[in-house]
């Protein structure tokens, strides 16, 4: 199983609809599986954006 190295935390909002009833709702993170040494981690796509131009320099 990949480990979570992320701090990254679902925010919380309201959907709303055109009568403007409010349903609660969870943004989730977007967490993607990436494999680095050989070892999988699940990090969020911002922060594996910025792993990738740490390794690149």
């Amino acid at each position: 199983m990949a480990k979570k190295i992320t701090d990254t935390k679902p925010l919380f909002g309201n959907r709303r609809s055109h009568a403007l009833n409010a349903t609660k709702h969870a943004f989730k993170p977007n967490l993607q599986t990436v494999t680095i040494n050989g070892k999988k981690y699940r990090v969020s796509a911002r922060e594996l954006k910025t792993l990738k131009k740490m390794l690149a320099a």
